[in-house]
Parts: C-alpha cells; structure tokens; sequence
C-alpha cells in the first residue's frame, strides 16, 4: 500500500507515521508538512506542501489512501487564516483526492465537531455535528463534517472514514500544546508545573471532559486503514475528566473555588490583551462538550485503546518536566525566548 498523510508532523500526525511504518500491508508512506522536519522514520518520503495551493493530485495519484491531518489551531485571532488553512485547504485535498481516484480516505474530525451535550449520557455517532458557531475550533469542524458528508454523497466509491476523538496528550507534545492553548505565560510556566506540580487548581461546577492518548488515536487509523469500515467513529477512553482529577495528578496544594462566569471574564481580559490564545468562546462550548461513546470504535474496528486519560495526563506532566520535544517543526522544543521573539516558527 502506498499511503499519503497530511499533516505529518503534528500531534496525531508523527503518531500515525510511526503507526503506519509498523505495519506490514504499507509498503511506502508520504508524509506532507509545510516544513521537511529531520526526522527519518523508515519508508517515508517527506514532501514540503501548503495544502492550500500546491496541486496534491500528483501526488496523490498511486495512493491507496490519503489520511488528512493538516489543521491549523492558530492564529486564533485572526479567524479568516485558520479557515483558509482548515476549510479551503480540506476542500482542496478532497478535490485532489477525486481528480486521484484515491478509493480510501481517513480524515480526523474532532469532539469540537459536536453540537453541545444536554446531560451527562454519552452520545454515539447519530448526535448533531454543527458545533459552537461562536468559536472557531468547533465552527470549522462542524463545516469540514459537511464537505465529508457532500463528498461521500459525490463520490460514492471513495471509502471515507472520519474520526471524532476527545482531546489528544503525548509527551512530546506537551509543549505544543502548551504554546498553543496557553501562549507565552504557559510556555513559561511548562517546567515548573512539570516537575513541582500546580500550588492551585481553579474548581468550577460541572466542568468534565475526556482525554485521550495520542497514540490510541493513531491506531484507530491504522486499524481503519486495512478493514473495510466506512462513517464516522467516536475516540474516547475512561475516566472522564474534571479538575479534582486534574489536580490530583498535577499534585495541587488548595483548590480554588470559581464561579464560571469570572473564569470567562478572566479570559476575555487576557484574550484582548492578547496574553491568551485561547478564544472565551471555546471555553462556553467546554462548559457544555459532550461525552463520547467509543463503543462503535470497539465494535466494528476491534479498536484496543492502551492507555487510560490518567496515563495520558500523567504524559503531558512529564512532558511538561523534561520533554526534549520532538524532531519535527511544531513538535521541536522552543525556549520562551525563543517564542517571545518571534525566532520559533511552527
């Protein structure tokens, strides 16, 4: 098989390449990033592509599969570039894909996909994916979710799966993380919450969520990759997360309780000022994001998941401490010298 990844650099991106070169049907995987990194996995060919404009069908042709990673989290203040990156860009990769004749697609949509929960029953696969129209994440989600679904109904030889996972942790890439949900102060504050834990963990009512481990995602992609399974699948593994646990493993000294409305006002401040990267609006559809059920993921692609959130959190913590980072460009380590003078590109 000969199989070409989008965005093979990032979190999910490096853990798929690695999925991929363990298996035995793949013979040769193309990785597309806008920068070669100089990381050498065997049996990959590295390829420097902007998904916006650069004409995939060439190399897309010969391809068993195309699995589309490429997502862009920032700049979150200027809404119109991640959109040129996340919907055009998607949009340009399904029409090279048709022109192609590629019979597979694996895409990574997200749990921002979803529309917002009404209580705490996990949903399936059947629940409405228009997102949260005020914040960008999930409104770019919830329109790449309506391309797929016109692209299946316009190409109905293409075998297209799509993959709603919760949110995705590895060590090495904490820091990534870190740079793009809390920016500098964050990036700064990495190895002190790494190695001494947090002094303080904020407690708001009713805020739970699900994480996962990046690796765990990859290989649904791979399992999906050799099986003849088509639609969309939840990601999830258990416990569900709140911020008890969250302190219990960043090892917090107090716990500080706060209503949610002055967390937001909190970040809108810091959102102004240009401190945090993080939209408040992202934070409103955290407040009401809806559990997953992977039990269709189990099912139907024998999926397996290795680690439980605990673990994958316990990953970030240590990636946090002493990550040396990885050898791609959004992976690599940064200094907050580095990021504050503008010297780190991703």
């Amino acid at each position: 098989m000969r199989v070409v990844v989008t965005g093979a650099t990032g979190n999910l991106g490096t853990s798929v390449i690695a999925q991929l070169t363990d298996v035995d049907q793949v013979d040769e995987i193309v990785g597309l990033a806008r920068r070669a990194p100089s990381w050498r996995p065997p049996g990959v060919t590295w390829r420097e592509v902007d998904i916006r404009s650069a004409d995939l069908v060439p190399l897309f042709r010969r391809a068993d599969a195309v699995i589309h990673l490429a997502w862009a989290f920032g700049p979150s203040h200027r809404p119109e570039a991640t959109w040129e990156v996340n919907v055009a860009g998607t949009e340009h990769v399904l029409a090279a894909v048709a022109e192609a004749g590629v019979p597979v697609l694996l895409v990574a949509s997200s749990v921002g996909a979803y529309s917002p929960a009404v209580n705490d029953d996990p949903i399936d696969e059947s629940w409405p994916t228009h997102g949260w129209p005020a914040a960008n994440y999930c409104r770019e989600k919830a329109y790449v979710e309506r391309m797929l679904d016109a692209f299946e109904a316009q190409q109905p030889k293409v075998r297209v799966v799509r993959f709603r996972p919760s949110f995705l942790f590895k060590t090495s890439a904490s820091r990534e993380q870190m740079r793009i949900f809390g920016g500098l102060g964050a990036l700064a504050l990495s190895p002190v919450l790494g190695r001494r834990g947090t002094p303080v963990m904020p407690e708001i009512t009713g805020l739970r969520f699900q994480v996962m481990h990046t690796d765990d995602a990859a290989a649904a992609f791979a399992t999906a990759l050799l099986s003849d399974a088509a639609g969309a699948f939840n990601l999830a593994v258990d416990p569900v997360v709140d911020l008890a646990l969250i302190g219990e493993i960043f090892e917090a000294k107090r716990t500080l309780s706060l209503p949610a409305t002055a967390v937001r006002w909190a970040l809108v401040a810091g959102w102004l000022a240009h401190v945090v990267p993080v939209q408040p609006d992202l934070f409103d559809f955290l407040r009401q994001i809806p559990l997953l059920d992977a039990s269709r993921a189990r099912s139907e692609l024998g999926w397996s998941p290795r680690y439980t959130s605990v673990e994958a959190l316990r990953e970030l913590r240590r990636g946090l401490a002493d990550s040396p980072g990885f050898p791609t460009p959004p992976l690599q380590k940064a200094g907050v010298r580095e990021y504050a003078m503008g010297t780190w590109r991703p």
